[in-house]
């Protein structure tokens, strides 16, 4: 049997009806040293980079180019190498040996030297390959590994095979959906799904899945061409026309983070790794491959505290990503933040920018712009507050100063760019005089305009607190969130208006809003105003053109929001990472309908596939925009039929509950029947107790249940006032064992807030009988259970339906015979309260004829 592949298995399983994710693999027990031909997807890199567990020699360097030296020099020089190595980590007992010459008694010049981890080994050959020790000796440091590669090559140099050329999959296949649809992917536990977003059938519509696919997180490439996993090994990016095969492996053992450059050329991975010596920081390996060959197009190697400069932090105060790409989509630039530096390279050869970086004083953030090669940074006051604080605008390559603005009082800097780069806002919060409060105020920068020119902006409470601030896409407004929790005001400003194009005006706030978050659209005009996670997830839907609410809803204890890159859905989430209750996303529309809503257990990971951008020229965009509805005719036929598919469907669903409805209270009916006889000899004859309380019950469900028929024929759909009433009701109704089915018809609906009332009455009567005041007299509970009708506006049957529950109690209790209650129920018979079914149903169950 030849080797197959996961891959293979897992389509010979669903082919033979199997479902693998039933099966306990680690169940599986093999016969040693037998895989049965099914491989790995990961053993060839296995073999490949876990050499040194297989040997135990990554951790072992070869230091050549020693001063040979007779034995009685052993001591001193070996003294001079331990002295050296053992400044970069932990050398093990032992760890030092150099070989001698059996003839000579002299050493051979070079050395063996074993370290505790392979990361100080890597450490020790790159810090002293080339050092040198003097004239004569200058060190070669190799590690021990290397010699296996070394070896394995040729004598005699052989041209490489020339493989014929294979056409590669259309990895840009699924936007050409006839549907047009979006994909995304989540992760719940171990599964990782990808979906596309079938709004039409309001439901996602499965396109792969595969349990154990990554240890960690997935994540799509900015422009959507490739699928991203991390493994211990390294990453792997995944990719194809109709399903998702590897593409490509980058090795990087012990790999916790990753990041795409923005045009998805290369691929930046990172990990950190403990030092034998608990003083010592953490070692950190960056890489940089190329995403399409997997070639190390440069690496950086050092301490923690070298990668830690400036950022707000990350694992092990390194902030992520350490490298910032900028010169928009044509990923020539990345650049990082050291000590008093910014280091900038270009991606032609991967060295710095004029070989040297840029000296910035005491820099604390940097930020590319999203289009053009400039960024801003922010240098905080210096010197006691005697050299003020500033923003900086750096052009590159020339690292030209194209704009800055001193700050002075500066407590805080936060900088925000445009999406297309035509604006920066910086939100500079600065001291008061007394240096005891904070308040804010923005800098607002026209990038595209001559000289930049800048305009300070102070909201009309100065001291409010900024909580949330964001631009509109691709536009030139922007929202902030200022004031005091929990109910905040909201304001929009726009950097031009139809009269001013250069200056900056507000164009309304909206008062004490539930909000802590703001989220544009991608294509800009729709904002949803969010309040996540304490806020309980309030969620209102504004359109900022028309400067008014579209939608108001709730997706309870929201922790997220992700919009498709389309700006038509917009998906909520509850992730397992913030909240352990209700996981799962709801997917809405963009002016607030809620479409359809999955739970999943374990749910902690949702990304929408990024779409690159529109090949259409701004020509033809409006072109179209303006013939939107001849364009829109095929899609509003399309919408058309799946509508009507979904509403047939519907009804098919609606006509099955009827059917089990009635099919129910036929059975029902049949069981009043057959217990009538038993229920008129034992009505009355009841000694307080449990028993009377279960009749009590049983009597007034058979008066409610005869009445369904008359109830289903004649009441109407309930109105949008009782629907928060009619969820609470819902645990109740389970007690009496109506079918799930059944509650759903919407003539049950009614009936049910009726029941719920009834029962509510009948409890509270039965229970407090024994201290009944004078409403518990015949005719004062005849006028108590009238009184709720003319306060409430209900439905004669509910009227009637709560006026007998009190009757029945009174009578129950002892306080009212049969008769009395009799000429009450015929009093609201004539009053037109009382329906002609129930009035008779009544006296049947009194026993008394009509």
């Amino acid at each position: 049997m030849g080797e197959i592949s996961l891959t293979e298995l897992e389509e010979r399983a669903a082919a033979a009806g199997i479902d693998l994710s039933l099966i306990d693999i680690d169940s599986i027990k093999l016969p040693p040293g037998d895989d049965f031909g099914v491989i790995s997807d990961d053993e060839d890199v296995y073999q490949e980079e876990q050499m040194d567990f297989d040997y135990g020699l990554g951790n072992t360097i070869v230091v050549d180019n020693l001063p040979v030296v007779p034995k009685e020099k052993f001591d001193k020089l070996e003294g001079v190498i331990n002295k050296i190595y053992s400044q970069i980590g932990v050398i093990k007992e032992d760890g030092l040996w150099m070989p001698v010459d059996p003839g000579t008694r002299k050493s051979l010049g070079y050395c063996f030297i074993e370290y505790n981890s392979p990361q100080e080994a890597e450490l020790a050959k790159e810090k002293t390959n080339g050092y040198k020790l003097d004239r004569a000796h200058i060190f070669a440091v190799n590690m021990i590994e290397d010699f296996n590669r070394f070896m394995k090559v040729p004598d005699e140099w052989a041209p490489p095979e020339i493989r014929p050329y294979v056409p590669g999959e259309n990895l840009q296949h699924w936007l050409t959906d006839e549907k047009a649809r979006d994909q995304f992917v989540i992760r719940a536990g171990s599964d990782t799904d990808v979906f596309w977003n079938d709004a039409r059938h309001l439901k996602p519509d499965p396109v792969y899945k595969r349990a154990y696919w990554t240890e960690s997180f997935v994540q799509w490439s900015p422009l959507g061409t490739y699928l991203a996993t991390v493994h211990r090994q390294g990453a792997a990016v995944w990719g194809g026309e109709s399903t998702f095969n590897r593409l490509m492996r980058y090795a990087h053992p012990q790999v916790k983070f990753i990041d795409f450059s923005p045009g998805e050329k290369y691929l930046v991975t990172y990990s950190s790794h403990e030092p034998s010596n608990p003083r010592d920081a953490n070692r950190v390996v960056i890489n940089i491959f190329d995403v399409r060959t997997g070639k190390v197009m440069r690496d950086f190697k050092g301490s923690a505290d070298e990668f830690s400069i400036g950022g707000a932090g990350g694992v092990a105060g390194v902030s992520w990503p350490v490298f910032r790409w900028g010169g928009g989509k044509d990923d020539k630039y990345f650049a990082k933040i050291g000590k008093n530096m910014i280091s900038v390279y270009e991606t032609e050869s991967f060295s710095l920018v004029d070989k040297k970086s840029l000296k910035a004083e005491n820099v604390m953030d940097f930020i590319w712009s999203p289009t053009d090669p400039i960024f801003a940074l922010f240098v905080p006051e210096l010197g006691g507050g005697n050299q003020p604080a500033r923003v900086s605008l750096i052009q590159i390559p020339g690292k030209e100063e194209l704009r800055q603005k001193n700050l002075f009082s500066v407590s805080d800097c936060k900088m925000y760019w445009q999406s297309n780069g035509d604006y920066l806002a910086v939100k500079v919060d600065r001291y008061t005089k007394t240096k005891k409060s904070t308040y804010t105020g923005f800098e607002l920068f026209r990038i595209k305009e001559r000289d930049i020119p800048i305009e300070v902006l102070e909201l009309d409470n100065k001291n409010d607190k900024i909580i949330a601030f964001a631009w509109e896409p691709k536009g030139h407004r922007f929202a902030v969130v200022h004031g005091d929790s929990p109910r905040p005001d909201v304001s929009f400003y726009s950097m031009r208006t139809a009269h001013n194009t250069g200056r900056v005006s507000k164009l309304t706030t909206l008062k004490g809003k539930q909000a802590n978050s703001l989220f544009w659209s991608p294509s800009g005009r729709y904002l949803i105003l969010a309040g996540l996670k304490g806020f309980n997830g309030q969620l209102e839907f504004y359109n900022v053109d028309e400067l008014e609410t579209m939608a108001t809803a709730e997706h309870f204890m929201a922790t997220d929001i992700e919009w498709d890159p389309t700006g038509r859905y917009v998906a909520t989430l509850v992730t397992s990472v913030h909240n352990d209750m209700e996981n799962g996303f709801n997917i809405w529309s963009f002016n607030g309908k809620l479409l359809y809503r999955t739970l999943k257990d374990h749910f902690f990971q949702f990304l929408w596939r990024p779409r690159p951008p529109s090949l259409l020229s701004p020509e033809k965009e409006e072109e179209i925009a303006k013939n939107l509805k001849k364009y829109s005719k095929k899609y509003e036929a399309e919408d058309q039929d799946v509508s009507l598919q979904l509403s047939e469907q519907d009804r098919e669903k609606r006509r099955m509950m009827k059917d089990e409805w009635y099919k129910w209270v036929n059975e029902w009916k049949l069981l009043h029947e057959e217990e009538r006889l038993q229920r008129q000899s034992q009505c009355w004859i009841i000694s307080y107790g449990s028993k009377k309380v279960l009749d009590v019950y049983r009597t007034s469900l058979e008066i409610f249940f005869l009445s369904l028929k008359h109830t289903a024929e004649t009441s109407t759909p309930h109105n949008s006032s009782e629907k928060s009433e009619l969820l609470s009701l819902e645990t109740w109704f389970c007690q009496v064992e109506l079918p799930a089915s059944m509650l759903s018809l919407p003539y049950i609906k009614p009936l049910k807030s009726r029941i719920f009332f009834s029962f509510s009455f009948l409890e509270t009567s039965f229970i407090s009988h024994s201290s009944l005041s004078k409403e518990s007299t015949p005719c004062g509970r005849l006028t108590a259970a009238r009184n709720p009708l003319h306060a409430r506006d209900c439905s004669t049957d509910f009227a009637a339906a709560s006026a007998f529950a009190r009757i029945s109690a009174s009578i129950f209790a002892g306080h009212a015979a049969p008769t009395r209650v009799a000429k009450g129920l015929l009093y609201l018979r004539q009053a037109g309260k009382l329906a002609p079914e129930l009035w008779i149903a009544m006296l049947i169950t009194l026993g008394i004829k009509a």
